[in-house]
């Protein structure tokens, strides 16, 4: 019996294995043999054309002595912060208001998940012709004139790419906080109302504690992705005017393919995942602060 039973384990193994296989080579052909493998060349200098040469620490030194970097970095963080704050309070709000069951509750589901869905270089092309200085829609509306050149003005392209990310990304969020409000109980709100929560009292003290493991992994979700912010640049404004709109990724992106530093951008690339790394382990960490139920 023993004998049986080892053998049916045995059969079960082996083909959980081979179903398990194909996934576990391509995990390890695509991400983990180039995860170590852009280590190593962040230990060299290498044009793509001839062979690596080894320097060490150099391409890490060199970075954190160039002024550009720090511009790069603050860049990246100010986009990442303005983008995270209003990508979880905005959807939020918009979520909270849709599971009141208003009129029109379909519509308004579809128009703000509509730009999600809709291609990079669509969303791009169209916002490129409303930030358009002579012939845009939004100076129309405002009534500048071509006073304000948006999209090519360092004071304005930045804060212009982070409203077009905020619009396309706000009907993701809103769908993952619309899905965590439906979640709640009915019969804790109902004895919400008995006890005199109601409206705002409510949302602060039932509804938001309630959803604080949705708003969690909102908060991680957004904060990587916006750290990884590239199409949207690369599309919009490639950088300029005056790496005003310079991001971490783009920045790897030229160094890699336009200076040919491979080296460079490998370096980049893994100061950015600790970035990220550091950032998500501070959001794990504190998590037993806020998020119920931790």
């Amino acid at each position: 019996m023993k004998n049986k039973i080892s053998e049916i384990s045995s059969k079960d193994l082996f083909w959980a294995w081979l179903f398990i296989l194909p996934a576990f080579i391509g995990t390890l052909i695509f991400i983990i043999i180039p995860v170590f493998g852009s280590f190593g060349i962040s230990l060299t200098k290498w044009n793509l054309i001839g062979s690596p040469k080894f320097v060490g620490l150099d391409n890490y030194i060199e970075l954190f002595q160039n002024p550009v970097f720090y511009e790069v970095l603050w860049n990246t963080f100010y986009y990442a912060f303005i983008t995270t704050i209003f990508g979880i309070i905005l959807p939020l709000i918009i979520a909270v208001a849709i599971d009141r069951k208003i009129k029109g509750t379909t519509f308004f589901k579809t128009a703000y998940f509509l730009p999600f869905i809709t291609p990079m270089i669509v969303v791009a092309i169209v916002w490129a012709w409303i930030f358009d200085p002579n012939y845009g829609i939004l100076n129309w509306i405002l009534g500048v004139g071509d006073k304000i050149t948006w999209l090519y003005d360092k004071n304005f392209a930045m804060p212009a790419i982070i409203l077009v990310s905020i619009w396309k990304n706000i009907g993701y969020n809103m769908v993952i906080f619309l899905a965590g409000l439906q979640a709640i109980p009915e019969s804790v709100n109902e004895a919400a109302e008995i006890d005199g929560a109601v409206g705002v009292k409510r949302f602060f003290t039932i509804t938001l504690p309630m959803l604080s493991p949705t708003i969690f992994f909102v908060s991680i979700m957004t904060t990587i992705s916006s750290f990884q912010v590239f199409d949207l640049i690369y599309l919009m404004t490639e950088g300029g005017p005056e790496n005003s709109t310079m991001v971490m990724v783009y920045w790897l992106y030229k160094n890699a393919f336009e200076y040919f530093k491979l080296g460079t951008a490998s370096a980049i690339a893994y100061i950015l995942f600790m970035i990220i790394l550091v950032l998500t382990l501070i959001q794990w960490v504190t998590r037993k602060r806020w998020v119920m139920n931790e």
